[in-house]
C-alpha cells in the first residue's frame, strides 16, 4: 500500500480523494470488528450507527473531492484559478488576478509573468550568447516553454529538444492561448521537438551531442528530482556536450540554500566540468542562482538579442559578482548513493518557514 500511494492512488484519485480512501478504509475495518464483536459488545446499535454515519460522511466528500478541492485551493492561491489538474506527476495550478499569470506546481510557485522574464534571460543568454552561433539545444524540463522562447531568439539555432517529463505541461502550454502568448508559442516551432521522458533516462538511452544544454528542473526538494543534481546526471550532461559547448542549471537561491547552492557547484566540478557561478534577482524569487557548466572557461559575449528586457552587456558582469553573505562555502558532491543535497536544502528552506 506504501508504494501504491505515489505511483497509483494519487495519480488516479488525487490526494484528497486518496486520503478519503484510506479513510474508508479504516471505517470498513471498524464495521468488520463490530460484526466479528457482536456479541460482546454493549451498546451495539449506536456503535454500528456511528460507523455508518462516518462512512456516510466520508463516501459524500469522496464523491464532492473536486468541490473541496476547488474551494481549498481558491483559498490558498488567492486569485482565479483558470487552470487546475493533477497529472500522474504533479498538481498543475495556473492562476490569474490583476493582469497577471501563475504558475503552481504541487503549490510551489514555478513563475509569475511580472518577472518571469528576469529568470529566463538570466537562465539561457549567458551560455547561448557565449557559443556565439549555437545551432542544436537541449532544453531539460521547463515545459512552459519560457526557456526554449529564448532560446529560438538565436538565428542560428536550427533544432531544439525538449525534454520535458510531463505530458500535461507541454500539451497545456502549447495549445493554451493565454500561455502560448506568454511563450510567445515557442512549443509550436517547427524547430522544436518534444519528448515527454524523464531526463535521466533518456541522457542514458539517446546519444548526440548539443551546443548548449539548458537544465531548468524544480529546486531537489525530494529524492525523485535529487538525483537530477548528481554527478552521475551532470557526467550524462557533460557527455552530451559539444566540444566547446555550454550547460547551465538553475541553482536555488545562494543567499537562502548557500549550502545547497555551492553544493551543485561542486558537484559540477566533481565531473571535471568548469562551474561557472551567477546569480540574478528575481522579485517573486528573491535571489535566485545559475550556473555555467562546461569545458572551457565563461568569457563575455560581444553581443546579446535584441529585445531583451533585463539583461544587457554592460550589467552582465555583475551577475557573476557574489557579496560576502553569498559567497562560496566549503562544501561536499552530492552522490546518487548518498542524496546530500536534499536533506540539506530542505533544512536551509526549512528555517525561512520557521
Amino acid at each position: 500500500m506504501a508504494i501504491a500511494f505515489p505511483l497509483v492512488l494519487v495519480p488516479q484519485l488525487g490526494l484528497i480523494r486518496t486520503g478519503l480512501f484510506f479513510g474508508l478504509l479504516n471505517a470498513g475495518v471498524a464495521l468488520w470488528a463490530l460484526w466479528l464483536f457482536r456479541a460482546e459488545l454493549r451498546a451495539l446499535a449506536a456503535h454500528v450507527l456511528a460507523c455508518v454515519a462516518v462512512v456516510g460522511v466520508l463516501a459524500s466528500a469522496f464523491a464532492g473531492a473536486d468541490a473541496i478541492t476547488r474551494w481549498a485551493e481558491d483559498r490558498f492561491y488567492g486569485e482565479a484559478i483558470v487552470f487546475a489538474e493533477s497529472s500522474a506527476y504533479q498538481r498543475v495550478v495556473v492562476t490569474a488576478g490583476h493582469g497577471h499569470v501563475k504558475l503552481f506546481l504541487n503549490g510551489n510557485l514555478q513563475f509569475h509573468s511580472r518577472d518571469e522574464h528576469r529568470y529566463h534571460e538570466a537562465l539561457v543568454h549567458p551560455a547561448m550568447a557565449a557559443h556565439g552561433a549555437p545551432k542544436r539545444v537541449l532544453v531539460l524540463g521547463g515545459g512552459d516553454g519560457m526557456a526554449v522562447r529564448e532560446v529560438l531568439k538565436y538565428p542560428s539555432v536550427e533544432a531544439v529538444t525538449l525534454v520535458e517529463l510531463d505530458p500535461q505541461m507541454t500539451r497545456l502550454f502549447s495549445t493554451s492561448p493565454m500561455l502560448t502568448a506568454l511563450n510567445g508559442n515557442a512549443l509550436n516551432s517547427p524547430k522544436v521537438r518534444i519528448v515527454n521522458e524523464d531526463a535521466f533516462g533518456w541522457l542514458e538511452k539517446n546519444p548526440g551531442h548539443f551546443d548548449v544544454i539548458v537544465v531548468d528542473f524544480p529546486d531537489p526538494t525530494n529524492f525523485s528530482i535529487g538525483k537530477l543534481y548528481t554527478t552521475t546526471f551532470y557526467q550524462r550532461v557533460d557527455d552530451h556536450l559539444a566540444a566547446g559547448g555550454y550547460a547551465v542549471v538553475q541553482t536555488t537561491s545562494p543567499l537562502i540554500a548557500r549550502g545547497s547552492y555551492w553544493t551543485v557547484a561542486t558537484t559540477i566540478e566533481a565531473t571535471g566540468l568548469t562551474a561557472t557561478p551567477y546569480h540574478a534577482h528575481v522579485p517573486s524569487f528573491g535571489e535566485w542562482g545559475f550556473i555555467l557548466a562546461s569545458r572551457r572557461p565563461w568569457r563575455q559575449p560581444e553581443a546579446l538579442p535584441e529585445g531583451l528586457r533585463f539583461l544587457d552587456l554592460a550589467g552582465l558582469p555583475a551577475l557573476f559578482h557574489f557579496p560576502p553573505d553569498m559567497a562560496r562555502v566549503p562544501a561536499e558532491p552530492n552522490q546518487l548513493s548518498n542524496q546530500r543535497l536534499v536533506h540539506l536544502f530542505e533544512q536551509e528552506w526549512g528555517k525561512v518557514q520557521q
